[in-house]
């Protein structure tokens, strides 16, 4: 025998039934991030754009829709570099996910490539797109021959044409709106490809190019000036770069010079934003090494600012100074955005919480999200620059409008 729900009751359930139903599909279509299959390039071995290991290039394709279908966003991630076999031979072995495509299925879309609109509104719906980083060179090395004892390839600028080649066969050769990215290394090889990536792309209407956190300064007033010198002119050397940068710039200083923005940004021609801290983390914590012995506990310094003595603190400061003071040097081209936060942070586009979120670092009441769009679209001029605070600012938890 059944159990009699009178009808009133009926009713409500059924109406509590629907809403529940309501609000879980509203729920999926308003989700944060979703996941993306890997896209292994075609015939990459044959093309030779592969990774450090000598597998496939890869990329992750979220295909666009609506007012989007015809807008494009490349996503370049970061992951340092390595400029000298061992060290390359060490990201093999023991960060594979930064040199191969073996083993790696999908990505995680969120932030800057997030689908849901409330909280990426400009590119919710745009074709997303995010090239694994597999070659430790910023995308930009290249040399034919593959050492036959470690069987390392060294073809970053190859993955980034095949892929892009690849790409526009998918529908970025009818593309209105393209926008480059990426964010550290990632950042550093958006700054490295913009204008090349803009001959890729010559039919769109806007090409722009958005660096997160690849502004990586030479500051040879600083501490350690010598070794990120060294660095970059390793990776330089290593990858076959040299013949890939501007000759505004190889001409008048040597190729590892011209792998630091400062010295290559005034030359750009394709509209750019520089999202950055001036207080760097990465910067500070791996490329700013005065000497141990002048600074005891400068490690311990770097990952909790509060433990930081007044001199170590003057020498953080000073970086903020001459970051600041190089920032100038990029030139008044009034299509360069910026947005210069004081966070001790390195990377902001990718996670949420720093890129749109109640707790989001602004500048004049501007998250970094409402800023990128705004200059993108050509909304508003964004020269955002932070210059009434001179200390690291912890903004993991929040930090609310900072000028």
């Amino acid at each position: 025998m059944g159990i009699y729900i009178p009808t009133t009751m009926a009713d409500h359930w059924l109406k509590l039934l629907i809403c529940v139903i309501a609000l879980s599909s509203t729920k999926v279509n308003v989700r944060a991030s979703e996941m993306v299959n890997i896209t292994l390039l075609s015939n990459a071995v044959e093309k030779g754009a592969v990774c450090l290991d000598g597998s496939p290039a890869g990329y992750h394709y979220a295909k666009g829709y609506g007012d989007g279908a015809n807008s494009w966003m490349i996503y370049l991630p970061g992951g340092g570099w390595c400029g000298r076999k061992q060290s390359c031979i060490d990201r093999v072995k023991y960060s594979p996910m930064l040199s191969s495509t073996k083993n790696i299925t999908q990505e995680n879309f969120g932030a800057i490539l997030s689908p849901n609109k409330t909280s990426n509104p400009d590119f919710y719906n745009w074709n997303r797109v995010f090239i694994r980083y597999c070659d430790g060179s910023s995308f930009m090395g290249d040399v034919k021959k593959v050492d036959p004892e470690t069987n390392l390839h060294k073809r970053g600028s190859r993955i980034f044409t095949s892929v892009i080649d690849e790409l526009l066969s998918k529908g970025l050769k009818d593309a209105k709106n393209v926008m480059l990215t990426g964010n550290s290394a990632g950042g550093l090889a958006t700054i490295l490809n913009c204008d090349r990536f803009r001959a890729l792309v010559p039919n769109a209407n806007m090409v722009k190019c958005v660096s997160d956190s690849g502004f990586f300064i030479h500051a040879k007033n600083l501490p350690n000036a010598a070794g990120r010198e060294r660095t970059f002119s390793r990776v330089v050397h290593f990858h076959g770069i040299s013949k890939f940068l501007p000759k505004s710039c190889t001409s008048r200083m040597k190729p590892g010079l011209c792998f630091f923005p400062e010295n290559l940004v005034a030359h750009i021609k394709t509209p750019l934003f520089l999202l950055n801290s001036d207080f760097d983390k990465f910067q500070i914590q791996v490329n700013l090494k005065p000497h141990p012995v002048d600074n005891p506990g400068w490690v311990n310094c770097t990952r909790n600012i509060t433990t930081c003595t007044p001199p170590q603190l003057q020498i953080i400061k000073d970086f903020r100074n001459t970051f600041l003071e190089t920032l100038k040097g990029v030139g008044n081209n009034p299509s360069r955005g910026l947005f210069i936060n004081s966070c001790y942070i390195h990377d902001f586009l990718y996670l949420m919480g720093r890129y749109n979120s109640p707790d989001s670092p602004k500048l004049h009441n501007k998250t970094i999200a409402q800023a990128i769009g705004d200059w993108y679209f050509n909304r508003s001029s964004v020269r955002l620059i932070d210059t009434k605070i001179d200390y690291p600012l912890d903004c993991k938890i929040g930090s609310g409008n900072f000028v």
